[in-house]
């Protein structure tokens, strides 16, 4: 019989697998202390939170919560990283911080329930922030229209200094 205690950390882990937009599954093997606070605090300031247990309860609450493929990467230590907000963020900070060991590696990781292997992870740390992805999408609609303006702000220019030329020839002429 299961006890309290478990039951209610797959309720929170089934919890976290429903309202997270995504979720890396990494191994935490070869971190020490130092390294992992490091880590759990860097997360922690981007709103990502870092959680390590145990894998049956993991794959119970992502079972309950209809994540499929997970229980192949649920294989040995394993931490799970939830974020609502930017998954590049955190993907930027659990590379980074693994790139320099051999030791952790990613195993896989998911964005609005599609599984990603743990390869496509250095294209999603690449991505600049959401903030930064939004005025590079304004200033791409903006650019054309800015251009327009400016193409026929030039036009009418000249065409009001050609009709000020005529009015002016007129009047010295009469």
């Amino acid at each position: 019989m299961p006890n309290v205690e478990k039951t209610d950390a797959v309720a929170e882990y089934k919890r976290l697998f429903e309202d997270s937009g995504s979720f890396f599954v990494t191994d935490y093997q070869g971190l020490n202390v130092a390294d992992m606070t490091d880590l759990r605090r860097k997360l922690r300031e981007n709103n990502i939170r870092l959680l390590i247990g145990k894998n049956t309860l993991f794959r119970i609450a992502a079972d309950q919560a209809s994540i499929s493929g997970i229980s192949d990467h649920l294989l040995g230590p394993t931490a799970v990283a939830f974020t609502t907000e930017d998954p590049a963020m955190a993907a930027r900070i659990l590379h980074d911080s693994f790139k320099e060991r051999e030791l952790p590696r990613m195993k896989a990781f998911w964005l609005d329930k599609v599984a990603y292997d743990a390869a496509d992870i250095r294209r999603l740390a690449d991505l600049p922030p959401k903030d930064q992805l939004y005025s590079q999408v304004v200033a791409a609609v903006e650019s054309p229209m800015t251009s327009l303006v400016g193409a026929l702000d030039g036009f009418f220019r000249k065409l009001v200094g050609t009709i000020d030329a005529l009015a002016q020839k007129r009047e010295s002429e009469s």
